[in-house]
């Protein structure tokens, strides 16, 4: 079975600018990322981006929008070496009803796990939200909490998520 480092994506990947993020002009990623990414898949870490999109179930953008951001992101850390094993999102708005994908909830985590065949206890969650660490929890991962924006480099190469 893999390892795996799951990813919250706004506030740890990108800057959280304290709203909704789909637009190419305002997605901006936070510095030392790809590095950061890098150190992760040369241990052979699978990367596995988990985030809540609910701008999609309020009507605010679409999923080709935040499609588009994550083809980007995509292409932006390819041009590091770097290649995401896969990026799950849940397109729903609490208001509308508990859904199982939307963090706290596991289902998006499960998913991976099951698809990549992925190991619950040797894998981490790093978020910036409580609710980041207790979707990991929840299936047996480590769930690390960041504070938003927090540079991820250090992170990687000072503290021992690599378990």
């Amino acid at each position: 079975m893999r390892r795996a480092v799951f990813l919250d994506r706004d506030g740890v990947l990108n800057r959280e600018r304290g709203e909704h993020t789909w637009e190419l002009e305002q997605f901006e990623i936070l510095p030392g990322v790809p590095e950061a990414l890098r150190v992760l898949q040369e241990k052979g870490r699978a990367l596995v981006v988990i985030t809540n999109q609910s701008g999609i179930g309020s009507g605010l953008y679409g999923h080709d929008d935040v499609e588009r951001v994550h083809g980007y992101l995509r292409r932006m850390l390819a041009d590091h070496g770097v290649q995401l094993t896969d990026v799950y999102y849940c397109p729903h708005h609490p208001d509308n009803g508990k859904c199982l994908c939307r963090k706290p909830g596991s289902l998006l985590l499960e998913k991976a796990m099951a698809r990549y065949g992925i190991d619950a206890g040797g894998s981490v969650m790093i978020g910036d939200r409580d609710r980041d660490v207790e979707a990991a929890r929840s299936v047996g991962v480590r769930g690390i909490r960041v504070e938003s924006n927090e540079p991820l480099l250090p992170l990687v190469l000072n503290r021992t998520i690599l378990g």
